[in-house]
């Protein structure tokens, strides 16, 4: 181990928008904002995270002198500048988890020098509440000591669970994409108590707690959601008369097809990434 690699502690952030801040918000929560740095490229940006956490801001080559594990939080289309650009300041000392949607760790181990373990994960914005989904791959030069390592990161603002990297696209499209689809049912729902008399504040208590509430059934209960679902369908009554609406416009394939797409420009995304 050089002098360097000993020398290196803690976690910088790099990049700073909406899943970069909400692992740093629930990081600091959980232990505090010490031993973690945060790379923006938007002095604007930065200087809002800075006060807001109390983290330091650093160039990409002063992070990576620090900090042993960079989280890459960037768009899957500037993961190449970024790769680009740190390739000089990493080594095999240090641990690289992207949450890069839909690029494989092989894209990032071409771009980065011999040896450097990289570990993938696909997050979700529920983190900013500490309720996160993130789901993690070793790529070819992570152990399961990385592994352990990156779960133990993202166990702090959510559930983690581990994948083969071949399930990554699937799971961009269900849960990392996923928190999209429930907020756009509960826009239509609120937008129905509207349309049926009742106030916006209202519409939007009685179906946000509903969401929640039913989440934690789906959760805690241990039963199928065709069971659930059926526990409030009563025999010619209000919620199969709704239900059968809901069949009549071919929701459900609606949504399969959705979360298809979903799948399907992960992939697309993956691809462009590794060819650039």
């Amino acid at each position: 181990m050089s002098a360097g690699e000993a020398g290196r502690s803690g976690l910088a952030i790099i990049g700073g928008g909406k899943i970069g801040e909400a692992l740093l918000s629930g990081l600091v929560r959980r232990s505090g904002s010490g031993g973690i740095v945060v790379c923006e490229r938007s002095p604007e940006r930065a200087a809002q995270l800075s006060d807001r956490y109390g983290v330091p801001v650093l160039g990409l080559a002063e992070a990576a002198a620090r900090a042993r594990v960079l989280l890459l939080a960037v768009k899957p289309q500037d993961i190449g500048t970024l790769l680009g650009s740190l390739a000089g300041s990493v080594d095999g000392g240090h641990l690289v988890v992207s949450v890069a949607a839909g690029v494989p760790t092989s894209t990032i181990e071409a771009a980065l020098p011999e040896g450097v373990p990289v570990v993938r994960v696909m997050p979700n914005t529920p983190a900013l509440v500490d309720e996160g989904m993130s789901v993690l791959s070793a790529g070819a030069h992570a152990d399961e000591g990385h592994l352990d390592e990156a779960e133990a990161l993202l166990a702090a603002v959510g559930r983690v669970r581990r994948v083969p990297e071949t399930q990554q696209d699937a799971v961009t499209a269900l849960s990392g994409s996923g928190p999209a689809y429930f907020f756009y049912l509960v826009e239509a729902m609120v937008d129905a108590g509207i349309l049926l008399g009742l106030p916006r504040d209202l519409a939007a208590d009685l179906i946000v707690q509903t969401a929640l509430g039913s989440a934690v059934m789906l959760r805690d209960s241990g039963e199928h959601p065709v069971q659930l679902r059926e526990a409030v369908t009563s025999p010619g009554g209000t919620t199969i008369a709704a239900i059968r609406e809901l069949e009549r416009h071919s929701v459900r394939a609606a949504l399969i097809a959705a979360i298809e797409a979903a799948h399907a420009r992960s992939v697309e995304l993956g691809r462009a990434a590794r060819d650039r």
